[in-house]
């Protein structure tokens, strides 16, 4: 026989949970009128604008310039912008490799750059222009020059090819270079001269700079010393010294050729 359930033993059950549910709905309602009435307040406080803005990477340009570029500024609300299309925005910079844009916290933003990487300096006759790992002539006024200076580069063709060859050069060899001055009565094949920080001067081809250079250390080991001279990397690589070449001594007039490595 089924046993029989007294309504009125159940109705206690059933309102303490009815009550139960009814709480947690009210719960769960207040806590999402709590949540708005923050975030009301929060949009309309102090605490929802920008209140600093940092850059890192900044060395071509003041801060102050990219601060401008980027379109952010200090009282602008943190949530009017997009940190990915303001990174992309810095990125259209002909002299910006890459950017990235973070907010933090709740009123901080953090700029990172990474410029190209100065390769040296364009002649320009009574000027000069910094030029960057992407080939890109700076258009902006050199105070200081602290690099290596090419001459007779006007031509972008021709200074891409520099470029390209002296992002090969290993850096030890790179900071000796003072200067590359392409000659301009063999265009077609691009015969340079570089002038060195240790006094002794180069003569190559543009195409095979890098290869030919890179021994200059090995080269340089090989002779005498306090001996300087011209290094012809042309076709091999062959050393003549200043006192032969200017005839300031008649013995020892034959060319020394330094082993290749």
């Amino acid at each position: 026989m089924d046993k029989v359930i007294d309504i009125e033993e159940r109705i206690p059950t059933l309102r303490e949970r009815r009550k139960r549910r009814t709480n947690r709905k009210f719960v769960a309602l207040l806590f999402i009128f709590l949540t708005l009435l923050a975030v009301l307040l929060y949009s309309q406080s102090k605490y929802s604008e920008i209140q600093t803005i940092t850059i890192e990477g900044a060395v071509l340009f003041d801060k102050e310039s990219y601060q401008a570029a980027s379109g952010l500024a200090v009282g602008d609300s943190m949530w009017s912008f997009d940190a990915g299309a303001v990174a992309k925005e810095l990125e259209k910079l002909e002299w910006i490799e890459d950017a990235s844009v973070e907010k933090k916290w709740l009123t901080g933003v953090e700029i990172k750059l990474t410029e190209y990487v100065q390769m040296g300096y364009l002649d320009r006759g009574n000027s000069y222009q910094i030029v960057l790992s992407n080939n890109l002539a700076l258009d902006q006024p050199v105070t200081v020059v602290d690099g290596p200076i090419y001459s007779n580069f006007e031509d972008d063709k021709k200074r891409k090819k520099l470029v390209d060859q002296l992002l090969e050069i290993d850096a030890e060899v790179l900071q000796l270079v003072s200067q590359v001055i392409l000659d301009p009565d063999q265009e077609d094949a691009d015969y340079v001269t570089l002038y060195m920080n240790d006094g002794n001067e180069i003569h190559g081809i543009l195409s095979t700079l890098a290869e030919k250079i890179n021994y200059y250390p090995s080269v340089i080991a090989q002779l005498e010393e306090g001996q300087k001279g011209i290094i012809d990397m042309e076709v091999g690589i062959f050393f003549r010294s200043y006192a032969d070449v200017f005839g300031l001594e008649k013995e020892g007039a034959d060319d020394e050729e330094p082993e290749e490595e």
